[in-house]
C-alpha cells in the first residue's frame, strides 16, 4: 500500500506544478464474452498503478488545490452478489485498506464530480482515449457551467493524465523491479519446461499448454499476452498464435511467451530444434542472431540512446546476411550500403526492443520529452537506471529467388528482458536456456 500512496503523492506533486485541479482515473470495464460469461477481468494498468485495487467499477479522483484529497469510488458491499461473484471491499474497507482519504459508492460519481470540479482550474484525465469517459466528463462540466450565474466556474484547462503517468511508469521502483524479476523467473522456467517437453510429432498447442501450466502453478494470474508457439515455417509469421501444426523432425520451434504476475509482464522468446539438435544452417543463422543480441545488450546502459541497441544488432545481422549469402553482396553492395538502403529488412523487419512493465508494450515516450527538435525530430530517449526494455533481434527467411534454399522457412528470434542498472543492464530472463550448447543439453535431459 505504501508504494501506491507514494505514487499518488508523486502525481499530486506533478499536478501542483501545473497549477492544480482534479484528476479522474477509471479502471477498465468488464467485457462480456458470451451470453452469461465475461472475459477474465483485468484492471486498467494506470488505475492499478495508483491504487493496487483490482475490482471493476471503480474510479480514482485526486483533488489538488489549497488542500489535497485522494478519493476512491467503488462498488458497495452486496452480500447477495458476493455469493455469486466473490468478495467486495465496499467503500469503507477500501478506504482503509488502500490508503485513500475518502471512498464513496460508484453510483455517487455523477452527483459528486460536478461538486469536485466546481472552481477547479483544470481537469486531468485520459483525453480522447475513451469516448464514454469523454461524454461523461462533458456532462460533469456542463453541470458545473450551469452554475455560472451563482459565481461557480468550470475548469478552464484539460491535461492528459496519461502523459504524466507515462513518465512515472517508465522508471520502475524497487517493488516493481522485484515483481518483474519474479515474473521473469517464472517465464524462464516455462520456456525450459517447453524445451524439455518438445518432441517431433507434438502439436503447437500442446507446447502452449506446458507454458500455461508452468505460469499458473507458480502464481501467475495470466499470460502477459497470447503465446506464440510457431513450428517450422510458422516461425516466419511474427504474430503467429499457437495452432494445430505438428512439430516435424528438423523443424525449429519459436516460442514468444511470458507470464503476468501481480500486473507486471515478462516477455521472452526462445528458438530451438524440435528434435533437440540444430542443423548446420539453423545453427549458422542462430549464432548470428545471438551475436546480434549480445551486441545490443552491450549498448543497453545509462547514457545510451534507445535506438543504439537496435543499430548495433542490425549491423551484426546485416553482416551475417552478407556472409551467408542471404543477401548477395554483388547486388546489394557493402555492409554500409545494406544498412543505408534497408535491404536487411527482407529478413529482419522489426525493432530490437520496446519498453516493458505493466503492459507488454509498456508506456513511455521513445523520444526525450521537452527536448528541442533537431531537423524536425526530437532526440531519442536516453536510457536511465530503472528503465526496462526487451532486446529481441531475429532473422526470418521466407522462400524467395536468390535466397539459398538451405535457409528457407527458418525463423529465429531471441528475446530477453533488460533492466537498465547504474553501470549497464541486468538480463532478468537469463535463466532461460539460450546458447546452442545450453538448449541442446536441456533437450537431451528432457
Amino acid at each position: 500500500m505504501k508504494s501506491f500512496a507514494a505514487r499518488r503523492a508523486a502525481l499530486i506533486a506533478h499536478m501542483q506544478s501545473r497549477g492544480g485541479g482534479v484528476a479522474v482515473i477509471p479502471t477498465a470495464p468488464e467485457v462480456p464474452r458470451n451470453a452469461d460469461a465475461d472475459f477474465p477481468y483485468r484492471h486498467d494498468s494506470y488505475f492499478y498503478y495508483l491504487s493496487g485495487f483490482t475490482e471493476p467499477e471503480a474510479v480514482i479522483v485526486l483533488v489538488v488545490g489549497k488542500t489535497t484529497q485522494s478519493i476512491l469510488f467503488c462498488r458497495e458491499k452486496n452480500l447477495e452478489r458476493e455469493i455469486w461473484d466473490g468478495y467486495r471491499y465496499g467503500p469503507d474497507a477500501a478506504r482503509t485498506s488502500f490508503g485513500f482519504d475518502e471512498a464513496h459508492p460508484i453510483a455517487a460519481l455523477d452527483a459528486e464530480m460536478p461538486k469536485l470540479l466546481a472552481n477547479a482550474p483544470a481537469i486531468f484525465y485520459a483525453l480522447g482515449s475513451d469516448s464514454k469517459l469523454d461524454a461523461r466528463v462533458q456532462g460533469w462540466l456542463h453541470a458545473v457551467r450551469q452554475q455560472a450565474r451563482a459565481g461557480v466556474a468550470a475548469p478552464s484547462a484539460a491535461h492528459d493524465i496519461h502523459g504524466l503517468l507515462n513518465e512515472m511508469r517508465l522508471v520502475k521502483d524497487a517493488d516493481e523491479i522485484a515483481t518483474m524479476r519474479r515474473a521473469a523467473e517464472i517465464s524462464s522456467q516455462a520456456h525450459e519446461r517447453a524445451m524439455r517437453a518438445s518432441r517431433p510429432g507434438m502439436r503447437e498447442y500442446q507446447i502452449e499448454a506446458e507454458l500455461l501450466h508452468e505460469f499458473r502453478r507458480h502464481g501467475s494470474q495470466f499470460p502477459a499476452y497470447t503465446s506464440i508457439v510457431a513450428a517450422g515455417a510458422n516461425a516466419c509469421v511474427l504474430h503467429y498464435r499457437a495452432g494445430e501444426a505438428i512439430m516435424k523432425d528438423g523443424d525449429l520451434v519459436l516460442i514468444d511467451a511470458g507470464c503476468e504476475l501481480d500486473s507486471y509482464a515478462a516477455d521472452i522468446t526462445r528458438t530451438y530444434p524440435a528434435n533437440g539438435r540444430f542443423s548446420g544452417p539453423q545453427k549458422e543463422l542462430y549464432e548470428i542472431v545471438l551475436a546480434a543480441q549480445y551486441a545490443a545488450i552491450a549498448e543497453t546502459r545509462p547514457g545510451k540512446r534507445f535506438p543504439d541497441a537496435h543499430d548495433a544488432a542490425v549491423r551484426v545481422l546485416a553482416q551475417g546476411m552478407l556472409d551467408t549469402g542471404l543477401l548477395d553482396a554483388n547486388k546489394v553492395g557493402t555492409l554500409d550500403d545494406v544498412i543505408a538502403k534497408g535491404d536487411y529488412r527482407q529478413f529482419y523487419m522489426h525493432r530490437t526492443g520496446h519498453w516493458l512493465g505493466m503492459d507488454v508494450h509498456d508506456v513511455g515516450d521513445y523520444r526525450e520529452p521537452g527536448a528541442h527538435a533537431i531537423e524536425g525530430e526530437k532526440p531519442w530517449r536516453i536510457l536511465r537506471p530503472g528503465m526496462v526494455t526487451t532486446i529481441e533481434p531475429g532473422i526470418y527467411v521466407r522462400p524467395a529467388q536468390g535466397v539459398p534454399e538451405q535457409y528457407w522457412h527458418i525463423g529465429i528470434r531471441i528475446e530477453d528482458d533488460a533492466l537498465v542498472t547504474e553501470d549497464g543492464c541486468e538480463i532478468m530472463t537469463a535463466a532461460a536456456p539460450k546458447t546452442v550448447a545450453e538448449i541442446e543439453a536441456v533437450m537431451r535431459q528432457g
